[in-house]
């Protein structure tokens, strides 16, 4: 894309991360059941969508909806996930894990990251129920994670715009911060121009259009937005 910025396309299904490739997205977040923030992926699904694409697909782990404080059952369920993904041929994968207290598990995030390696790795949404954003990114950056997919802690993106340009300078080079949540073509490039965001993530699911088609306009909007 001309201007360097990258559109990550949130999917349920192979077909539309199929669609979604052709329509001009660059990486794809690949869950399911998206009507409750999205859920880990079938293993025949992981396997059959990397097989299919060229642009890299990341796995969302997450076991169940609701909180981001997991049982030890759904920690080891998780650690599986991210196995099943990594010798599926997954780029990476988006995580999110908080302790009872509102604050990033850096023990356990610690370990996702590990096994993770050498696969990307997001921390999601998550990160939006942090107490204290500032001391979470620092949190998320001392593990070496790459990126940080977050609305800036409100319900949706164009309304976390002071914090997520305040994450983008924060961050600087040590991670990517990536808007997600209620984006669409009439609020990505004001996003992307008042934060200072280089990737933007979004499922442009609510509509009848083409589901391509729809991709290849909002990738158009976006490479106009700097």
């Amino acid at each position: 894309m001309k201007s360097g910025i990258l559109f990550e396309a949130c999917v349920e299904t192979l077909e539309s991360a199929v669609a979604a490739e052709k329509g001009g997205a660059g990486r794809i977040e690949l869950c399911v059941n998206l009507d409750i923030g999205g859920l880990t992926p079938p293993a025949g699904m992981i396997r059959e969508t990397c097989k299919a694409l060229s642009i890299p697909v990341n796995i969302l782990i997450r076991p169940r909806g609701g909180d981001f404080n997991y049982s030890s059952e759904e920690f080891e369920t998780m650690k599986r996930e991210i196995e099943v993904s990594k010798q599926a041929g997954a780029n990476g994968v988006v995580v999110g894990v908080l302790m009872a207290a509102d604050s990033v598990d850096l023990a356990r995030v610690r370990q996702l990251v590990e096994i993770a390696r050498p696969m990307s790795f997001t921390f999601h949404r998550a990160f939006d129920e942090a107490a204290d954003p500032f001391r979470a990114l620092e949190d998320i950056m001392s593990l070496g994670i790459e990126r940080l997919l977050t609305s800036g802690q409100k319900p949706a993106a164009k309304q976390g715009i002071p914090l997520l340009k305040q994450l983008v300078e924060k961050g600087g080079r040590r991670i990517s911060i990536m808007p997600g949540g209620g984006v669409n073509e009439s609020n990505a490039d004001r996003i992307l121009s008042e934060t200072g965001a280089r990737e933007i993530h979004a499922s442009l699911r609510d509509s009848s259009e083409d589901f391509e088609s729809r991709v290849k306009n909002f990738v158009n909007i976006i490479s106009r937005a700097l």
